[in-house]
């Protein structure tokens, strides 16, 4: 059976590392999308890959940049890709609508793109006919999210969240440990990026979304995957912080707190999560603070999934926390890539293995609602991601939720 080919939408830093113009100097400065996606093609397990963006006269530069962080540095890998608009074209919004017509239905397509342009992408992709793998949020608001449900229940195509942590085995064990701990109690999880990241999306800030649908999706994701069996969300109050980003004439909160209520259905006793994110940290030894603390009523475990006990001190770049079991960059003794088992590679790798089994026919998209984070199992996510922007927008109000 052929290949899937598959369309990356959106040329920032998730897919290829390059942003603003020049190298990202986050942990992902080769991409996590791109990179994972020429490697599944030398292996074997996809076809014809291109990229959309809405400026073709970037591709030159991110051209040279891929053959920089990656082909410089790696041996047997083929860079090739067909870019949309063309490299001529200053400005093209609509570009993705053309790369999508060159796809045929039970391709694939990655959408790493501005929170608030997900659902309109996403659903010309399902359209299509094409498996959709979107970039957390899923989209912004309940009501979109049903639509996409709605959507690809009718064209049978399978639409995923990337939530890498997912993948991260401590993260994994720790899912596996919280469902033998009884009814839910309390969860308190932290996720920070430095002040640098305030410029790098300086052009949606604030405009088009927050640092809340930005990176609280990832535990609210995570502490929803853990319960979801045993207990829902209710209720969100959320709270901010304001005044750097302002000063520097980006309009938005700093830090955001969604301080939500859970019922536990068995017994219908509450539990209290906390799901603190910010974008104003200082420069450390990591590009993101990530932790969490969970309480059940048999028992609590905690996660620090920045610090593992391994640091790095080098003349030219100082002291770092590196974190190679979500992408792992430094080449084998071979000079060959090495990062297949990392959690960020494998988050596209088994949407990817998910897409060719629904192709062959031997699994439907229903069958992955079990094992990739899909849209019909990720509706509490984005509620109470909208609840707390609309508890924000009404001076912290408390917004209730109905999922039933």
């Amino acid at each position: 059976m052929s290949l899937p080919s598959v369309l990356m939408i959106g040329t920032g830093e998730y897919t290829t590392g390059y942003a603003h113009g020049v190298a990202s100097a986050s942990d992902k400065s080769a991409g996590v999308v791109g990179i994972s996606l020429f490697d599944l093609r030398r292996r074997g397990k996809v076809g014809r890959l291109s990229m959309a963006g809405t400026n073709g006269t970037r591709f030159p530069k991110i051209r040279e940049h891929l053959q920089s962080a990656i082909g410089d540095r790696y041996s047997g890998f083929n860079l090739e890709f067909d870019s949309y608009p063309d490299d001529t074209v200053d400005r093209a919004p609509g570009a993705y609508q053309t790369a999508l017509d060159a796809l045929a239905p039970g391709d694939a397509v990655t959408i790493f793109t501005p929170d608030d342009t997900h659902f309109e992408i996403a659903m010309a992709a399902i359209e299509r006919g094409c498996h959709v793998l979107v970039a957390k949020p899923l989209v912004k608001t309940v009501d979109q999210h049903l639509r996409l449900i709605e959507a690809a229940g009718k064209k049978g195509v399978l639409v995923a969240m990337e939530v890498h942590k997912r993948w991260d085995p401590i993260y994994t064990d720790a899912r596996n440990r919280i469902r033998s701990l009884g009814g839910f109690s309390f969860f308190q999880s932290y996720m920070s990026q430095p002040k640098s990241q305030l410029e790098t999306f300086r052009p949606w800030a604030g405009k088009s979304s927050d640092i809340s649908y930005y990176l609280n999706s990832h535990h609210i994701d995570f502490h929803n995957w853990s319960i979801q069996s045993f207990a829902k969300p209710i209720s969100v109050i959320a709270s901010a912080s304001t005044g750097v980003a302002t000063s520097r004439g980006i309009p938005t909160e700093d830090t955001i707190t969604l301080m939500t209520r859970w019922e536990n259905i068995a017994d219908r006793s509450l539990g209290t999560a906390l799901y603190t994110s910010s974008w104003i940290a200082p420069r450390s030894d990591v590009h993101s603070q990530q932790r969490f603390f969970y309480m059940g009523h048999e028992g609590e475990l905690k996660v620090d999934q920045a610090h593992r006990g391994y640091s790095v001190a080098t003349d030219d770049k100082g002291f770092a926390s590196p974190n190679p079991l979500f992408m792992k960059y430094t080449p084998d003794v071979e000079g060959e890539f090495s990062g297949q088992l990392a959690y960020g590679y494998r988050s596209i790798e088994l949407f990817v293995d998910a897409v060719q089994q629904i192709r062959s026919g031997s699994a439907k998209a229903s069958d992955f609602a079990d094992r990739l984070a899909t849209a019909q199992t990720t509706l509490a996510v984005t509620a109470i991601l909208e609840a707390g922007r609309r508890s924000l927008d009404t001076k912290g109000g408390e917004v209730q939720l109905t999922l039933d």
